[in-house]
């Protein structure tokens, strides 16, 4: 088998066999296979696409090529929740909490954010004490005691994933669905869940800007789901808006504990809910209406914010910060920005909302860089609300006063404000299952 031949065939919209795909991916991850070979058949792939069954041998042979994480002790109650990316998106602090105190199994990896786009990582390590590294007989004897863990990503975990995306990223081949559905899927089943709700984002701050590609894309990872014996939902979610009012670390982590308190933002709480009573229908086999029905009442009990309290303490976490929010710190220099008109919000662009935040200090532009858990930005108006001029429209937070001008740049420019007042946006767009 020749690596030109299986090129070629692709180049030429043939089909390929599951020999085929195996030989490319591990020949590449061995090292038989050069990145010029490699890159002429992502190009071939981006342009001529995959078949399901393609897609399914690639999710698996690059799930194959690192360690896997076997749940199997905990039957079908294991749930795992996936995000496209996002501004704003904290929901993996609140639904793991509110799925595990009512029986589901949250044994969650979780990333780091990189460029406009926070990680739930960073948010965890916001908070003093966290460890967000733990061994597996650790992390496993935690699932096991409270129902839920979360960890940073092993790189050993789909190493092959992590080999290709590079390769990808530097020769424009990121934007295709069937290599973007299996990059997702390949960590999401080595991560051994029996059951995956991904929270596919659709709008000007996530990577898929329309829902027709973002449904295409939802199609493909619950096709790779169903026939690698997984049960799959996706949900379809806006993000042409930031989730919540908080962006950045501490901020985000402070907007969570709100929601579990009953008193966080209305669309928070709506994307949240919607989550978790997706992820419960899987776990616990319960219908929609009674799954939504136990969220609302485990953040109206206050279950989701326990359980939140006794997972934080378990990872080393101090969860005394719940009481005392200073615990988390607090950004030296703050900043307000004024509207210039009154009117309404009609608009929003959340990616440059993310880049404003990444200014001063919230993100990274690339992995490893530094970051401030305090900086961050909070929005005092969000799309419809009206605005007076001179009113506050969002407060910065930043150790680095000479960043101010340039994140208000992006973020002036990320708020349109007009006249009349727009018509509202749906938060979730549909359901793929």
């Amino acid at each position: 088998m020749r690596m030109y031949d299986i090129i070629q065939k692709k180049r030429d919209g043939l089909e390929l066999t599951d020999a085929e795909i195996e030989f490319a991916v591990e020949g590449y991850v061995r090292g038989g296979v050069p990145d010029y070979q490699m890159s002429a058949l992502l190009m071939a792939v981006y342009f001529r696409g995959m078949t399901p069954r393609e897609i399914k041998t690639l999710t698996l042979t690059m799930m194959r090529s690192g360690e896997t994480v076997d749940l199997s002790a905990f039957g079908d109650l294991t749930v795992d929740k996936h995000s496209t990316g996002g501004v704003g998106d904290k929901t993996t602090l609140i639904v793991a909490p509110i799925v595990a105190c009512l029986g589901g199994v949250v044994a969650k990896m979780s990333g780091r954010g990189l460029g406009h786009t926070g990680g739930t990582v960073d948010k965890l390590e916001a908070i003093p004490g966290f460890r967000t590294e733990m061994d597996r007989g650790d992390f496993l004897r935690q699932v096991r005691e409270i129902g839920v863990a979360v960890v940073g990503q092993s790189g050993h975990l789909a190493p092959a994933d992590k080999k290709i995306y590079a390769l990808r990223d530097v020769t424009a081949t990121v934007e295709s669905i069937p290599l973007i559905a299996s990059s997702i899927m390949s960590k999401k089943l080595a991560s051994g869940a029996k059951n995956i709700v991904l929270d596919v984002k659709v709008g000007s701050g996530a990577f898929m800007k329309t829902r027709e590609d973002a449904e295409r894309l939802a199609r493909a990872m619950v096709g790779i789901g169903t026939l690698s014996s997984r049960r799959v939902t996706a949900v379809l979610t806006n993000m042409d808006i930031p989730l919540g009012r908080a962006v950045g670390n501490s901020l985000e982590v402070l907007e969570a504990v709100d929601v579990l308190a009953g008193r966080g933002p209305a669309d928070l709480v709506e994307v949240c809910s919607e989550l978790a009573a997706r992820m419960l229908c899987l776990a616990r086999g319960w219908a929609y209406e009674e799954s939504i029905e136990k969220v609302r009442d485990a953040l109206a009990s206050g279950a989701a914010l326990e359980k939140f309290r006794g997972w934080i303490a378990r990872q080393g976490g101090d969860a005394s910060f719940i009481e005392s929010p200073e615990k988390l710190g607090t950004a030296p220099v703050t900043w307000e920005l004024k509207a210039e008109e009154g009117g309404y919000i009609s608009s929003m662009d959340a990616e440059r909302i993310g880049k404003a935040a990444a200014v001063l200090g919230a993100g990274r532009e690339k992995a490893g860089d530094p970051i401030d858990y305090t900086a961050g930005i909070v929005l005092l108006g969000k799309t419809g609300d009206e605005v007076r001029e001179g009113g506050t429209l969002a407060t910065l937070y930043t150790s680095k006063k000479e960043k101010i001008p340039e994140a208000a740049v992006f973020l002036r420019d990320a708020i349109r404000i007009s006249p009349q007042k727009p018509a509202p946006q749906p938060l979730i767009f549909g359901v793929v299952e």
